[in-house]
């Protein structure tokens, strides 16, 4: 996927100006694909060019004048075209996974830290997620044009989920040493043991 791609696919909600595509890059689509604001304009002028984009002047008192991107009927077809192409995997590159690879030979509480911060990220953007669903589907449906944005949401709440999981067993294994009686499969209720 390139960023024009993703550009195009906001452009589809309404015409906006390039702020107001980055700020929808902050809050939305940007949860899984990044862009800086400047990654975003350079983006914008090249889909000008090719005729995918067209910009309105608006004339702002006291203020600079702004741009308001469009997508003209040119920009749905290339839009329409990517989205035709089979999507492929995301693939992960993590460092704190290499640095679980190699457990024996990193610091231990060096790490500890590391996994404790991303356990309160993972926290944070999962409520993100959640407060998100609950403003803008309250009741958990959403008209056909929104589907796909409930359906984000949804895996996003539930990544962030796992991870968190994750990261708290990965604690607790690091803080006893033992895996063997303490990790329970996601969704199965603890076993109680024999004897």
């Amino acid at each position: 996927m390139a960023l024009g791609d993703a550009i195009l696919a906001c452009l589809t909600e309404r015409p906006m100006t390039g702020y107001e595509l980055a700020k929808t890059f902050d809050t939305s689509i940007g949860f899984f694909w990044k862009a800086d604001h400047q990654q975003i304009y350079r983006e914008l002028s090249k889909l000008r060019d090719r005729g995918h984009v067209q910009a309105r002047e608006v004339v702002q008192s006291g203020k600079p004048n702004k741009l308001v991107y469009t997508l003209t009927s040119e920009g749905r077809a290339a839009l329409k075209h990517w989205a035709a192409r089979p999507s492929r995997p995301a693939s992960i590159k993590d460092d704190l996974l290499v640095r679980m690879f190699a457990l024996e030979a990193v610091d231990m509480d060096a790490l500890r830290a590391d996994i404790m911060a991303r356990l309160e990220h993972h926290r944070d953007r999962q409520a993100r997620f959640e407060r998100i669903l609950a403003k803008r589907f309250p009741d958990g449906t959403a008209p056909p044009a929104d589907l796909g944005k409930l359906l984000n949401l949804r895996l996003g709440v539930r990544h962030e989920r796992a991870v968190v999981e994750w990261c708290e067993e990965a604690l607790e294994v690091l803080a006893t040493g033992t895996t063997a009686s303490r990790v329970t499969p996601i969704g199965e209720a603890p076993r109680e043991s024999k004897g």
